[in-house]
């Protein structure tokens, strides 16, 4: 895999994330790419993304893996994980673009998309672990992904040690009091990521650099998150289901899919396409006039002359007008039909 280096684009803890292109402009990768780069000493947690992500398959809502190769730049070692790049960035700079929080209407459509990519990943027998607006990537057609699997796990696997996985402010209460990180905590967080779109701030009031302890111990205790007061009652009692104190009570990604917040949203956007039914035989096309109509020969029979040629421009709306039966009647002659008007047919092999 030969790419290019581009500039720097994110860092994390452990890793910077670069855009990258392809040398080769034909090969099999796209033209713009998202490089994550770790030094080889502390990359553990991109190669866990990695392996987590091939064996998690593709989804629509989950960011696409390219690959991976280790370089030596500069004299040091690097492990890359190549990426699709969101033009957009991620769902916290969306927020800073609008004002510092969302419409309700894209509230609804990215929780829909985090909820489908949390189904396919907890379908598939695993745990984000991070989900957090810094995780949820942003794309120019206005679908978000979920990213940065690098603390994702196995369902059911046991913690070996006490740890803190993910971000304090989206921890659930069974993680922080049990050290548990199941499929419930996904959802935990999702609430809280939910939360902070509507109003712009986090469920928690916990300021930047205030003592870490103290909100793990608000967490794990009886309080609740802060739901937005201005959120519709759809969205209160959506998150009134992800904030569940028992985990095993708690609504599953699944289950929060037919909640009326998220699936109307799918109605919403067939409404807006505004279809038309499809046709169910040769004459449900009332709109459609025969451009040859007027060429047809007299051969066809008096019957559909008269009917049907005196005006093209109301011979639609007379034949929607006529059963079917009588209209399939209408062609039906003993005579030949002329079909001489057929020069312009093309044909196809």
């Amino acid at each position: 895999m030969e790419w290019v280096r581009g500039k720097e684009i994110g860092r994390g803890s452990f890793a910077t994330i670069y855009t990258a292109k392809p040398k080769n402009p034909s090969s099999q990768l796209p033209p713009l790419m998202a490089v994550k780069s770790a030094e080889t000493y502390c990359c553990a947690s991109v190669e866990t993304e990695k392996r987590i992500l091939d064996q998690i398959g593709s989804c629509p809502q989950i960011i696409r893996c390219f690959g991976d190769d280790r370089t030596v730049e500069d004299g040091e070692k690097f492990y890359n994980l190549m990426l699709e790049y969101a033009t957009g960035g991620t769902l916290a700079d969306e927020l800073k673009r609008n004002g510092g929080r969302l419409a309700e209407a894209d509230v609804r459509r990215h929780t829909n998309s985090v909820l489908k990519g949390l189904g396919f990943v907890h379908a598939k027998g695993f745990v984000h672990c991070d989900v957090k607006l810094q995780n949820v990537l942003v794309f120019d057609n206005g679908v978000a992904k979920i990213a940065d699997f690098g603390l994702a796990k196995k369902a059911g696997e046991t913690e070996q040690k006490a740890e803190v996985r993910g971000t304090p402010l989206y921890m659930a209460p069974e993680s922080v009091n049990d050290n548990e990180y199941e499929s419930s905590a996904d959802v935990w967080a999702l609430g809280c990521l939910v939360a902070e779109m509507a109003s712009g701030k986090p469920v928690w009031d916990h300021s930047p650099g205030a003592n870490i302890f103290k909100l793990l111990i608000r967490i794990g205790g009886d309080e609740l998150p802060q739901i937005p007061e201005d959120l519709c009652e759809e969205g209160k009692d959506f998150l009134g289901k992800c904030f569940v104190k028992d985990p095993k009570k708690r609504w599953t990604a699944e289950m929060l899919l037919s909640h009326p917040f998220v699936s109307d949203h799918d109605a919403v956007l067939l409404e807006d396409t505004k279809l038309s039914p499809s046709p169910r035989g040769p004459f449900d096309f009332p709109e459609w006039v025969s451009m040859a109509s007027s060429e047809i020969s007299s051969d066809f029979g008096d019957s559909f002359r008269k009917n049907d040629l005196n005006s093209g421009s109301d011979w639609s709306s007379r034949q929607s007008s006529i059963p079917a039966e009588d209209r399939l009647l209408q062609l039906v002659t003993e005579e030949t039909p002329n079909w001489s008007f057929s020069g312009d047919w093309v044909t196809v092999l």
